[in-house]
């Protein structure tokens, strides 16, 4: 068996889908649903059909097998898809060439240096080098246990460890420089570490693998405070969620996620069993983080510190949450307090109490602007409710953006009439449109039943297909290329073997005509396949009748009887047979 076959045939594309995508099953049917990862949306219209093994969604017609999937869900190659399927199945790839290209090998040494930094890291700090990080460590009441889990390590002060180490291990120059983790001396003299010193967190994508390092300093003088990796063909910031990897179960079952800001305080609030928390790797949050997240669940409780920059932070980042649809809560802890501060201080159970308790974004906002400016008269108050506008308009659904509007007014003391006048002279929602969604050929339902039945068995393909090749109804398909293409193939012939020959249009064509909840399973028999033909016989017929009729006609104007008398004595036999 061909490798490919051979990982596709061992792995269900229902629990591939489901580490990035939280799915319902529909029924006794054999489809799952959810919300597609690849565009925004409030309502599911991404399926999964495990008979088929593959997924289709109707909103954005993007479709295909596990190997579609994981390449589009984690930007890859076809042949990186392949390695992470066979090695997350532990299924040994083979060292044939052609299961490789320069780019898959190189992802593939970085992810192996990678992985050989993050051990050296970790014998460093349990080495005598590493006293100093474990008192911090110790300090912030972190556990051994906690930083074996989470895979803490110190980087050599030297600069030299990791450069020595990928040289011996024979790495080639180009994946040295392109790790992220060596950078080149300006006279080009040599390399050095990228991390000196520093107390070392590991990132890891979202199938658990490491692509980058946090490193934070602790030694006096060290600046800047935290360093992280720069981008490399393994990582990507804007896509990348520290701890999601470990949080996506929680999150599924809390139905809720927990955005705090550093690596710290998602350990400290993971160490508490609090197991849904997540941060964004140094940068401001993205539109693809919030995606990512939100394939998990659509709630989440933002908890940056609260201090002015926490603050700020906060506001922008649920400008986005808003824009993604993301259902927002504020947790803002007393004392000043961060939250891993306020666990080991308060414990986990009264930090769980606040969490399950936060308030909504808008009260939060409310206050801010309350307090900047002002809620004594009439025009202070109005001018505050003009600011929390733009807030407002970015909440993407209308009914739920007037009832916000409403009650914000309330609980500002504005009066209900300026509500109805500032949403008169603004925008529907302050979000661009929605992209327009790519147009699909209607496709008969005598199509999409014969299509069905030849996939779903061979005895089918045997009997029907030499009656169908060259048949002149196909010229006439809105599924002409997918016919053609499994009139022109040999046995194996079903769905994973036609959607590899076609191109991407025709495969999402293909992906909704057999996901398709309208057309019933008991459409797939040889039974229903010879009707199938046999209307396809009736309808070329009639097509035949009006095209004679046609002639006919034109004859008739030219003069030209006895062209006409012949075709319609053609005519006569077709109608009489």
């Amino acid at each position: 068996m061909d490798f490919v076959e051979q990982v596709k045939s061992s792995i269900d594309i229902v629990n591939v889908v489901g580490e990035y995508v939280r799915l319902r099953k529909q029924g006794a049917s054999s489809k799952y649903l959810g919300l597609c990862p690849f565009h925004s949306e409030k309502t599911p219209s991404f399926n999964v059909d495990a008979s088929k093994q593959f997924y289709y969604c109707f909103g954005c017609q993007k479709g295909g097998d596990a190997f579609k999937f994981v390449m589009e869900i984690e930007a890859v190659t076809f042949f990186e898809a392949l390695k992470s399927l066979a090695d997350r199945y532990g299924i040994a790839m083979p060292k044939r060439a052609e299961y490789s290209d320069a780019e898959t090998k190189l992802k593939s040494a970085l992810y192996e240096m990678h992985e050989m930094a993050a051990r050296l890291f970790e014998n460093n700090l349990n080495s005598s080098a590493g006293a100093e990080a474990r008192a911090y460590l110790d300090k912030r009441g972190l556990s051994k246990e906690i930083a074996a889990e989470f895979g803490l390590g110190l980087s050599d002060r030297g600069g030299q460890a990791l450069v020595r180490r990928f040289e011996q291990h024979g790495f080639p120059r180009e994946a040295i420089e392109a790790s992220g983790l060596i950078l080149k001396r300006n006279d080009g003299s040599g390399y050095y570490d990228r991390f000196r010193g520093r107390l070392m967190f590991p990132i890891q994508n979202e199938t658990g693998k490491i692509i980058a390092f946090g490193g934070r300093a602790i030694a006096a003088g060290d600046e800047p405070k935290y360093l992280n990796s720069s981008e490399t063909p393994l990582y990507r910031k804007s896509y990348v969620l520290y701890n999601l990897h470990r949080a996506k179960d929680g999150i599924r079952k809390q139905d809720r996620s927990i955005l705090v800001e550093g690596y710290m305080d998602v350990i400290g609030v993971y160490a508490a069993g609090i197991k849904e928390v997540v941060a964004s790797c140094g940068t401001a949050l993205k539109d693809t983080q919030v995606r990512a997240l939100r394939r998990h669940s659509s709630r989440i409780v933002v908890n940056f510190d609260p201090d002015a920059a926490g603050e700020n932070a906060t506001e922008k980042s649920v400008q986005m949450l808003l824009e993604e649809g993301m259902h927002v809560r504020i947790l803002q802890l007393d004392e000043g307090l961060d939250p891993d501060e306020y666990i080991k201080k308060h414990g986990a159970e009264r930090y769980r109490a606040l969490v399950d308790k936060a308030g909504g974004y808008f009260h939060w906002l409310a206050d801010r602007i309350r307090a900047r400016y002002g809620a004594g008269d009439a025009e202070q108050r109005t001018e505050g409710f003009k600011a929390l506008l733009p807030a407002i308009q970015r909440i993407p659904d209308k009914l739920e953006r007037a009832a916000v509007a409403n009650e914000m007014a309330e609980y500002l003391n504005v009066e209900r009439s300026l509500v109805l006048e500032q949403f008169r002279g603004l925008p529907g929602s302050a979000r661009s449109a929605a992209p327009k969604r790519p147009e699909k050929p209607a496709v008969p339902a005598l199509e999409q039943i014969l299509l069905r039945a030849l996939l779903a068995d061979g005895a089918v393909r045997a009997a029907i297909l030499p009656q169908l090749r060259g048949h002149a109804a196909l010229e006439r398909f809105a599924t002409r290329r997918i016919f053609e293409t499994l009139c022109g193939m040999e046995e194996p012939a079903g769905y994973a073997a036609l959607e590899a020959r076609l191109d991407e249009r025709d495969s999402a064509l293909l992906a909704s005509i057999v996901i398709a909840d309208e057309l019933s399973g008991e459409t797939d028999s040889l039974e229903h396949a010879q009707q199938c033909l046999h209307s396809l016989a009736t309808v070329n017929r009639d097509a035949r009748k009006a095209e004679l009729r046609t002639l006919i006609r034109s004859a008739e104007r030219t003069g030209d009887m006895q062209e006409a008398l012949r075709v319609a004595q053609e005519l006569s036999q077709l109608e009489r047979s």
